[in-house]
């Protein structure tokens, strides 16, 4: 969601931000009901952006820490760490390398958490969207891809992602379980002209969850034909869609099998001073917290605009629905999530910057119980933020 002025490369950036929230379900008390509080937090970042002759790569790291007035029990220590690798092995061959790491105990509680959720059209999206109320929670992404261009427009290409959700203290989140998976892909990509893209891809995927009476494993091939349009550089429309074939396996019920349709569409509009994405899609995907996989259908979209030099603002909302494939007999069958933010942020001389932000979360799993004691939450958030940005090589 960066505007076009702010991708800019070859550059050290680094910063710190000071920030108190109000969470109108911050934990839960003893009769149920839940309780209100407000937390201070301190995050320090350092980023690395570079690019030579053959290699981009960009290096992110940003811990937290988080002080609540009320319950000190709450207090936590985050990490943040992202590596973004590009190397071109030759004219026309290039690997892509990514790797993300979060430890929190709260996602809300994030420095730029009206942005960190990703607008994509694509078919290898992690499941985010069961959030977990104030627990420890470790996830890791990561994606390895090698593309090859052998002509002028044609492309092949084959990648292979991981992903990893633990949480580390199961008392915090009865109802909610570890969740892991792990796929690969071949994609054919042909440029029909200077506007027009279409392909087909093939995927591969394993979702495993790890319930209390064992593992559920799901496997999925899914066949996509896939098509671009650039009306603009800037402005892009992507669909795609096709057949997808599962096998569910769960300790205590015989294996489950079948056929469904999966797709979906997204649009991009990077401009100076306004940035838009929206997206569609439905496909089998992990569970992210549940049982096991899921039918999943999400919408996304997110608006960005910069009205002067020193005033922005931003407004975005999602929502998702999953269906646990084949659930447990008294297991939760899955749910809904519902959520909206908007943030203005305003510039202050050269490094120093003032944000506000607000939160609204709405999830609708009745049977899970961390969830379901407190399943609406709303978050008002302010930031002040110093930071610099030094040319590398220059």
């Amino acid at each position: 969601m960066g505007f076009t002025s702010e991708t800019r490369s070859n550059y050290l950036r680094g910063g710190l931000t000071f920030g108190t929230a109000y969470d109108s379900d911050a934990t839960t008390g003893t009769n149920g009901q839940p309780i209100s509080d407000v937390s201070y937090s301190i995050w320090p970042t350092i980023s690395l952006d570079q690019t030579r002759s053959r290699l981009h790569w960009v290096f992110n790291y940003s811990p937290g820490f988080t002080f609540y007035q009320k319950t000190s029990s709450l207090n936590q220590a985050d990490q943040n760490l992202g590596v973004n690798l590009s190397y071109r092995l030759s004219p026309h061959v290039t690997m892509t390398m990514r790797d993300t790491f979060m430890k929190t105990s709260n996602v809300l509680n994030q420095p730029t958490s009206d942005l960190a959720s990703p607008v994509s059209g694509g078919v290898t999206v992690p499941n985010n969207s069961v959030i977990a109320p104030i627990a420890d929670t470790l996830t890791n992404n990561a994606n390895v891809s090698l593309a090859y261009q052998f002509s002028a427009n044609d492309m092949v290409g084959a990648s292979g992602t991981f992903t990893n959700l633990h949480y580390p203290d199961a008392a915090q989140v009865p109802g909610l379980f570890d969740s892991s998976s792990r796929g690969g892909s071949a994609f054919y990509n042909h440029r029909l002209s200077k506007m027009h893209y279409i392909g087909v891809t093939y995927q591969y995927q394993m979702f495993l969850a790890y319930p209390t009476v064992g593992q559920s494993e799901t496997q999925t091939n899914s066949i996509y034909l896939f098509y671009t349009v650039y009306l603009k550089p800037t402005l892009s429309i992507s669909v795609f869609g096709g057949p997808q074939y599962s096998n569910t396996v769960q300790v205590g019920l015989p294996t489950m099998t079948g056929w469904s349709p999966a797709g979906g569409a997204s649009m991009s509009w990077q401009g100076k001073l306004t940035s838009f994405a929206a997206s569609y899609s439905r496909f089998v995907n992990s569970g992210g917290g549940l049982v096991g996989a899921v039918n999943y259908s999400s919408a996304n979209g997110t608006f960005r605009r910069q009205f002067t030099r020193t005033l922005s603002m931003s407004v975005g909302g999602s929502y998702a629905n999953n269906d646990v494939l084949d659930p447990l007999p008294g297991f939760n069958t899955g749910g809904q999530t519902v959520s909206g933010n908007a943030s203005v942020q305003r510039q202050i001389g050269e490094h120093f910057s003032l944000q506000a932000q607000y939160t609204r979360l709405h999830q609708a799993y009745n049977d899970i119980e961390a969830i379901s004691i407190a399943p609406n939450r709303n978050r008002v958030a302010v930031l002040i933020s110093y930071q610099f940005s030094r040319p590398l090589g220059r």
